[in-house]
């Protein structure tokens, strides 16, 4: 085993410095960056290890894999210094992902099976039925409940036994930010409108119970698809690991990111089922920020494995 090393410890911002932060610390061989971030944390004083963000030297990069070998950090030992950042209060992933999809499965019980018949009469007083009792749910609009709750309950399963996250921690105020979408335009948004009496979704008619049943085609399609693309996903990390690989299979030899390409096929499905511009909002939100993952999952393939990676032409829809 090689000697240990000495790094100079500096804040990544001298204008907002952080209280105890040692100024040296020694490394060996087997040092990680999650060892250093432990290391750091108590001797700061009980600081939780996540708050802390390494960064090299030399680009100022973030070292985010957290069980990456300090001695590989060539800039890091070449200026015998390591780069240090307060990330501020952080909350794990998998603590955000379940707060962020538990606001539809919320929305979506709440508004058509308990709040409908105070909801509507007070926002849609004008409907000849709001004075008195609402019309049922329609076929359509419980087949679009059973729908979305499944939906965002698989993901919340996912979550929980399916996904291996490569880093711990996000920042806990992005999730107020990130439960946005999830809460308002998939929950709160969507769920006034699909349940709304009145609306495209209450109709029965032959043409929208053919609409219903290719819907649910669709629906089943994407979402069984979209499962087995995130357990080939998983299958790339150990348990607890960082280590990143390159997804083979069923859908990746079209796009980049399959998993996106069959949600947008199930959301589709709940589309013909709504019948709702309100989906078409929330789609069309999705969708641009999937295709910005998706392009830069594209981008750090082709950075990590530029050898071994085929290159996709198109992100998420094959020909787009």
């Amino acid at each position: 085993m090689a000697p240990p090393v000495t790094l100079k410890v500096s804040n990544r911002f001298p204008k907002k410095p952080i209280k105890k932060l040692p100024t040296s610390i020694e490394i060996t061989d087997t040092t990680t960056v999650q060892d250093v971030k432990d290391n750091l944390a108590k001797r700061a004083g009980g600081w939780d290890p996540n708050r802390f963000g390494l960064y090299e030297p030399e680009k100022k990069k973030l070292l985010k894999d957290r069980k990456a070998l300090i001695s590989k950090q060539e800039s890091v030992l070449g200026g015998k210094e390591i780069l240090v950042k307060d990330l501020g209060l952080q909350l794990s992933w998998t603590t955000t992902f379940i707060i962020e999809y538990s606001g539809p499965l919320i929305f979506h019980l709440l508004f058509p099976f308990v709040l409908r018949p105070y909801l509507y009469k007070l926002s849609l007083p004008y409907l000849p039925y709001t004075s008195g009792s609402l019309p049922p749910l329609s076929t359509s609009q419980l087949l679009a409940a059973a729908m979305i709750e499944l939906h965002f309950a698989k993901r919340e399963y996912e979550t929980l036994f399916i996904h291996r996250f490569s880093l711990a921690t996000m920042p806990f105020f992005n999730i107020f930010k990130n439960s946005f979408h999830y809460w308002v335009l998939s929950g709160a948004w969507l769920a006034y409108w699909i349940y709304a009496p009145g609306s495209y979704t209450s109709l029965e008619t032959p043409l929208t119970r053919n609409l219903d049943i290719i819907g649910l085609i669709l629906y089943l399609f994407g979402e069984v698809s979209n499962f087995h693309t995130h357990v080939t996903l998983s299958k790339l990390r150990s348990k607890g690991g960082t280590e990143r690989g390159i997804p083979k299979g069923y859908g990746f030899n079209w796009v980049t990111c399959p998993n996106y390409l069959f949600e947008m096929i199930a959301w589709t499905g709940v589309l013909l089922v709504t019948r709702s511009s309100a989906t078409v909002l929330f789609m069309v939100v999705a969708m641009g920020q999937m295709q910005i993952w998706a392009q830069k999952k594209e981008r750090a393939y082709r950075a990590e494995f530029p050898k071994e990676y085929r290159k996709k032409r198109y992100a998420i829809i094959p020909g787009i």
